[in-house]
C-alpha cells in the first residue's frame, strides 16, 4: 500500500513538470518579390489614329463620288466631282473681261505714253485690268474645286454624300481615316490613374481577329466623366497590315512598369495597427513562434496591399489565425 501511494504521488508531481506547450493553428503565406501587379484588364474601342474630313469649298450639285466606304485612297486621288456647268461659264465670262481689259490697256497705252491721256483715266484703266485678272483666278479656281481630291492617304471611313445632292461649302462628303497606326480608348476609374504611366506594359486582345498585340505608349486624359468618374487613357497600336479596324471591340490588360522596383504584397486583412497607430504583420520565425513585425505599406491593389518595409522575400506572414496570437506563441501551419 506504501509503495502504491508512493507511485501515485511521484506521477502527479511528474504530470505537473512536464505540462506541454499550447500550439496555434494558422494559415501562413511565403512573402515573395515581385515585378509586377495583378493586371488589369479593360474593354476598349479602337480608334483611327487620325480621321480627315473632306469637302467641298464651293457650292454644287454632286456629279459623281467615286469612292466607297472602306476603300483605300492615296493622296491626290479624285473622291468626287460637282456639276461644273455654272463654273466653265463663269470662267468664260471672266476670260472675256480679261481680254477686253488687256485690249484698252493696249490701246490707250499709247495715247498715255504721248501724254494725251489723263493721268487718271489712265489709272482706272490699270484697275479695271487688276479687277479682271483677280475675277479669273477666281473663276478658275472655281472650276478646279469642282474636283475633290485625297488631302491625305488612307481609308475611307464614312461616306456622307450621294451623287445628286447638294453639297455645301465644308460640309463633308467623306472622312479618311490614318489606320497605319491606331488607338484603343479605355476609361479608367480615377483611383486607378496613378498605377498608369506613359510606358505602362499593355496587352491588346482582339476577338474580332482572334489575336493579341502589344500596346505602346499611352495617352492619358485630363477630363474625367462627370457621372462615372472615369478618365479616357488611349494605347497606341502598330498596324501596319491594317487589320485593326475603327470601331472593333478589345480586351486591354495594362501592367506597372516593368523598371519599376520589386515590392511584396500580402493580403490588406492581414496588416493589424498597434494603439500607437503603426502597422504590423504576425509572422513565423525560424522555431515556429509568432513575432510581431511592424512595417509600413504603400498602394492598396485589390484586396492586397503593398508593403513598403518590414519584410524581405521569404519570410513567413499570417494570413488566418492571427487573432489568438501573442508574442512568443508557438504556431502550427
Amino acid at each position: 500500500m506504501f509503495a502504491l501511494a508512493l507511485f501515485v504521488s511521484c506521477s502527479k508531481t511528474a504530470n505537473k513538470g512536464d505540462k506541454m506547450p499550447i500550439r496555434v493553428a494558422v494559415e501562413t503565406i511565403s512573402a515573395d518579390s515581385t515585378q509586377s501587379v495583378v493586371d488589369q484588364t479593360y474593354v476598349g474601342i479602337v480608334e483611327a489614329k487620325k480621321s480627315t474630313a473632306v469637302s467641298f469649298t464651293i457650292m454644287g450639285v454632286v456629279n459623281k463620288v467615286l469612292v466607297e466606304e472602306g476603300q483605300t485612297v492615296g493622296r491626290g486621288q479624285l473622291i468626287a466631282t460637282l456639276d461644273g456647268t455654272q463654273a466653265r461659264n463663269m470662267l468664260s465670262a471672266a476670260e472675256a473681261q480679261m481680254a477686253q481689259a488687256n485690249d484698252a490697256q493696249a490701246r490707250y497705252s499709247k495715247l498715255h505714253d504721248n501724254g494725251s491721256l489723263p493721268e487718271i483715266q489712265w489709272v482706272e484703266i490699270q484697275s479695271k485690268v487688276a479687277q479682271a485678272r483677280s475675277q479669273l483666278a477666281i473663276a478658275r479656281k472655281n472650276v478646279a474645286d469642282c474636283r475633290l481630291t485625297a488631302p491625305v492617304s488612307g481609308v475611307v471611313g464614312k461616306r456622307l454624300v450621294n451623287a445628286g445632292e447638294s453639297a455645301m461649302p465644308s460640309q463633308a462628303v467623306v472622312t479618311i481615316l490614318d489606320i497605319s497606326q491606331v488607338k484603343v480608348k479605355v476609361s479608367v476609374p480615377e483611383k486607378e490613374m496613378n498605377e498608369i504611366s506613359p510606358n505602362t506594359p499593355s496587352r491588346i486582345f482582339v476577338d474580332a481577329l482572334g489575336a493579341e498585340l502589344q500596346g505602346g505608349k499611352i495617352e492619358k486624359g485630363v477630363a474625367a466623366d462627370a457621372l462615372t468618374h472615369t478618365y479616357d487613357i488611349r494605347v497606341a497600336v502598330n498596324n501596319a497590315d491594317k487589320r485593326l479596324l475603327p470601331g472593333m471591340v478589345a480586351d486591354v490588360t495594362l501592367g506597372r512598369n516593368d523598371a519599376s522596383p520589386a515590392f511584396i504584397t500580402v493580403p490588406v486583412t492581414s496588416v493589424q495597427k498597434n494603439s500607437d497607430g503603426t502597422l504590423f504583420v504576425w509572422t513565423v520565425d525560424k522555431q515556429k513562434k509568432a513575432v510581431r513585425t511592424t512595417v509600413t505599406v504603400g498602394d492598396t491593389i485589390g484586396n492586397r496591399i503593398e508593403v513598403a518595409s518590414g519584410l524581405k522575400s521569404g519570410d513567413i506572414v499570417v494570413v488566418e489565425g492571427y487573432q489568438k496570437l501573442s508574442a512568443g506563441t508557438d504556431v502550427v501551419y
